[in-house]
């Protein structure tokens, strides 16, 4: 690897592997378990950069983004989220009133989301080298119950929050000036996370699949336990309209990010009252398949026929600038 490509951000393959050499420069523990956030003690710690393109989708902007992304990843680990900071990077030129849209829109999803934005910083650079604004986040989240990758084992349940690819598809609609009923499905996860914390559901890992959506979720957890996972084709659930995009334009819709949807592995006895709790926040969600004892480290794709395949991780550039 000679020169950063634009699949190095696509959540693929590529990325994983950019991501490795990057964590062993630095050899350390925490950073290894591949959390989205870091678990500290009792607290959680998550950084996130938002480059969205284009900044402002269908209800849904850059700043709204920024937000969720940054507290979502703290929620995945089991914490709540608590505090923001907030650093800007604009391009001379940028409207101020489209700056104003996207800071009202942050201010909205930290009252939503009951975090403080406690600090920040904010850059110009010249125009034509900024491409409108970038954002970053920061989250730090108090740990009600510390979930990680590293308690992936076979026997549990997988399950999803919601139907699949709304926010790649809300991207690709968007910038293909096309007429479809296609939103993000950006939103913060605290309501359905904490429902599940609470009611003491025996969670062992929770991811939101954002870049390289569900595939890069299971690949990754395959590699990080050593385990075969079986997914259930039928039982994934996907909207007509994201069908229809991703056949117009030739994308697996599982391979589509998403900004409001998780994925989770439970202990088997608690499946039917985690789907509970969700199908209350999403009529859609399911649960989609399982973790095998075979040490083979697949994701394997059974259709209604029984037929398999392997769904392998996104390769490739993907959809850049999605988040």
């Amino acid at each position: 690897m000679d020169k950063i490509t634009l699949a190095h951000g696509g959540g693929g393959e590529e990325m994983n592997a950019l991501i490795g050499e990057i964590f062993s420069i630095f050899d350390d523990d925490i950073l290894k378990q591949a959390n989205d956030a870091a678990i500290l003690e009792d607290i959680a710690f998550s950084t996130d950069s938002f480059v969205l393109n284009p900044i402002f989708l269908k209800d849904t902007n850059i700043g709204k983004l920024a937000v969720c992304g940054s507290v979502n990843d703290v929620l995945m680990v089991g914490a709540k989220p608590l505090y923001l900071s907030l650093a800007l990077i604009l391009e001379e030129g940028f409207e101020i009133d489209k700056l104003k849209t996207i800071l009202n829109s942050i201010k909205d999803e930290c009252i939503k989301a009951d975090v403080k934005l406690v600090c920040g910083d904010t850059k110009v650079v010249p125009k034509n080298k900024g491409d409108g604004i970038y954002i970053n986040t920061s989250c730090v989240g108090k740990m009600i119950k510390k979930i990680s990758t590293k308690d992936i084992k076979e026997n549990l349940s997988i399950l999803v929050s919601r139907d699949i690819g709304a926010h790649g598809c809300a991207v690709l609609v968007e910038r293909n000036n096309l007429e479809a009923n296609i939103q993000s499905d950006c939103k913060n996860l605290k309501d359905e996370v904490l429902a599940l914390l609470n009611a003491n559901i025996k969670i062992k890992a929770m991811r939101d699949a954002t870049r390289g959506g569900l595939s890069a979720v299971l690949n990754e957890w395959a590699i990080l336990s050593q385990k075969e996972i079986l997914i259930y084709e039928e039982k994934i659930p996907i909207c007509d309209e994201v069908l229809g995009v991703c056949e117009l334009f030739g994308y697996e819709p599982y391979e589509l990010a998403n900004e409001g949807t998780f994925i989770l592995c439970v202990e088997k006895e608690d499946e039917m009252k985690a789907l509970e709790i969700l199908q209350k926040f999403n009529k859609n969600a399911s649960i989609i398949g399982k973790i095998n004892s075979n040490n083979n480290a697949k994701v394997i794709l059974e259709n209604a026929y029984g037929a398999k395949r392997f769904l392998e991780a996104p390769k490739g550039e993907l959809l850049p600038r999605i988040c």
